[in-house]
């Protein structure tokens, strides 16, 4: 998973409350199981005509059709539990999105898959939305947990610990797993093989199970 640390880039302001992941992500692309390529799916309906041409809709216009950072209003990925809607957000390119509040499952399904989802009060979200629009960069530092608004001010926010170190070190669950517990897991293992040996079958003792298996 990629680091997250500081990004500096337009951020796209999208001001509309409850966009849900299936307006992030149609239902009807949810056979592409690679994550690859999900990106031209983003906010379909919103970016294209059904003859295929592009709308106006904010990520088709200069400079926010560049942006890494998505600004939205309150339940922002709401709706279904679907990954593929940051999956998506990634893939397009956006790593940071700021809203008032967020669906639950959306927002741990960010720190899953390296996008930073910030919640912020509504004040302070409304200098952020009025920041975006503009469209001059705007810089997250997730070490300070601050946003650097053009000609604005500086906005704190908060993050669980866990959380921002794993995005800051480019971990996924299982990388932070491996990278906190592991002394502890080959610790449980060696017990195991002395307490239980039978459950051990690293030495090709289950090769030798199915083979005097097939011999009966």
């Amino acid at each position: 998973m990629e680091k997250f640390t500081t990004l500096t880039s337009v951020a796209a302001p999208l001001p509309e409350a409850d966009v849900d992941t299936d307006i992030i992500f149609p239902a009807r692309f949810l056979l592409l199981l690679d994550k690859v390529g999900l990106g031209k799916h983003l906010f379909h309906e919103r970016r294209y005509r059904p003859d295929g041409t592009k709308t106006d809709f904010v990520l088709n216009r200069p400079p926010f059709d560049g942006a890494k950072i998505l600004v939205s209003d309150s339940n922002f990925g709401s709706g279904s539990s679907r990954e593929q809607a940051v999956w998506a957000l990634s893939d397009y390119g956006v790593r940071c999105v700021i809203a008032s509040s967020f669906g639950e499952i959306f927002y741990a399904n960010c720190f899953k898959n390296g996008v930073l989802p910030i919640a912020l009060p509504a004040t302070v979200h409304a200098q952020v939305m009025l920041g975006a629009s503009t469209g001059e960069p705007v810089t997250i530092d997730l070490e300070a947990q601050t946003i650097w608004l053009p000609n604005g001010p500086l906005i704190h926010f908060d993050i669980d610990p866990y959380r921002r170190r794993a995005l800051m070190l480019g971990l996924d669950e299982v990388g932070g797993i491996l990278a906190d517990d592991l002394p502890e897991i080959a610790a449980f293992e060696a017990r195991q093989k002395q307490s239980q040996p039978w459950l051990d079958l690293g030495d090709g003792r289950l090769d030798r199970l199915f083979a005097d298996k097939d011999a009966k």
